[in-house]
């Protein structure tokens, strides 16, 4: 079943904080709770997350496969890097979130430059057409949808502005994505 733009958006507002920063409140919303509460379901299926992790690491040989999910976020989030090569000057990472509020998932492309002791982001790339992320993110997205049965949140609902509050993002800039999924994208291990 997929979810309208604005049935995603109306699952967002009860998880998220549409009247002010909530980072400024001694007690948490009532948004904050359900978030809470629908993490505590969703770490009961914790074994489905891990089976996921290993199956993926079956499906893409050449690559390490880490865990990045936050409970700050509202996603479980996995990380494919590249194993085994030096560190090159830039280096692209695939990242493939699935949604603990609605049946979605995203799978991007992080690029990092690396200095001598430090990695730095550079860019978040939602659209999987360089050569480097293309086939890692095929794999990861047929893995998902195999998996939990979630379909591919689509880039134009994605882009989405909500009026809430998603962690440290504020309106405007907070769109659907980040309350999804994170409101850091490019913030991995």
């Amino acid at each position: 079943m997929t979810l309208s733009r604005e049935q995603l958006v109306s699952i967002a507002k009860s998880y998220w904080s549409s009247n002010d920063d909530p980072h400024s409140r001694q007690e948490l919303s009532p948004e904050a709770e359900r978030l809470h509460a629908r993490w505590e379901q969703e770490l009961q299926k914790i074994n489905q997350w891990w089976a996921f992790l290993e199956g993926l690491e079956k499906e893409l040989p050449g690559f390490s496969i880490g865990d990045a999910t936050a409970t700050p976020d509202a996603c479980f989030r996995c990380v494919a890097y590249p194993a085994g090569a030096p560190l090159p000057a830039l280096r692209w990472v695939v990242v493939g979130c699935v949604s603990i509020l609605a049946p979605v998932y995203a799978v991007y492309g992080v690029r990092f430059e690396h200095g001598e002791t430090t990695r730095v982001l550079r860019e978040v790339e939602f659209d999987s057409h360089r050569p480097e992320i293309r086939a890692p993110a095929e794999v990861i997205a047929r893995s998902i949808e195999a998996a939990f049965g979630f379909s591919a949140l689509p880039r134009e609902v994605a882009e989405t502005p909500v009026p809430l509050f998603v962690q440290w993002k504020q309106p405007p800039e907070t769109t659907l994505f980040h309350a999804l999924f994170t409101n850091e994208p490019g913030s991995l291990p």
